[in-house]
Order: C-alpha cells, then sequence, then structure tokens
C-alpha cells in the first residue's frame, strides 16, 4: 500500500506542477496580494512541486521527497487561509464562499498527511 500511496504521491505532484506553466493564470490569481511577484512565485512552485514528485518516485529519496512535498503544501496552506479572510456567502462561485475555502483548507491538510505517510 505504502508503495501506491507513494507512486500516486509522485503522480500528485506532476501534474500539479505540469499544471502551473500551463495554467499559470489561475495560480497567479491564488497568491495573495500582499505576497510580491506572483508570477515568479507561480514558476518556482511548479517547479518545487515536480522536483518534489522526482523525488518521492525515486525509493531512495521518497522520506526526502515527501518530507519536503509536506513542507510545500504547508506554505500553500497560506493561500487557503488568505482566501478564508475574503469568503462570503454572495461569491458566484461556490469554491470562493466559506464552505468551499473551509473544505480546499481540510482537503490540502489531507494532502501534508499525505505526504508525511509517505516520508515515514
Amino acid at each position: 500500500m505504502h508503495t501506491i500511496a507513494s507512486i500516486a504521491l509522485a503522480i500528485f505532484f506532476l501534474v500539479t506542477g505540469v499544471t502551473h506553466f500551463l495554467f499559470p493564470g489561475y495560480y497567479r490569481a491564488l497568491v495573495p496580494v500582499w505576497l510580491p511577484g506572483a508570477r515568479v512565485l507561480v514558476v518556482l512552485s511548479g517547479v518545487a512541486e515536480i522536483v518534489v514528485a522526482g523525488l518521492v518516485a525515486v525509493p531512495a529519496t521518497r522520506a526526502l521527497g515527501g518530507w519536503l512535498g509536506a513542507a510545500l503544501i504547508t506554505a500553500f496552506l497560506t493561500v487557503w487561509i488568505e482566501a478564508l479572510r475574503h469568503a462570503r456567502s454572495d461569491q458566484p462561485r461556490r469554491a470562493n464562499r466559506l464552505v468551499g475555502v473551509v473544505v480546499r483548507l481540510v482537503v490540502n491538510i489531507g494532502y501534508v498527511a499525505w505526504a508525511i505517510a509517505v516520508a515515514v
């Protein structure tokens, strides 16, 4: 089961890393306004996710990749915490309403747990 979870996590990081380059506008919109250089941050985070995918895919570096992946997703939690500040019930997209943001925050905490489980 651990191998399956590890391969799935590597694929997850690879796909999300690549989508940073396919849909950069989506990711730039997620960067809190108080963080400078959204374009650069999106590129760097995309590269970081691809690197983590490679580390997790190789058994010899899997633990390191899992820990780095957990740290990376933890850093991304700032996006969802910031989104909580702006969540309103009248948002046109359900994902931007309070319940949607809370769900995304909880899901990302689950991703952190997944990465830690792969690391250990």
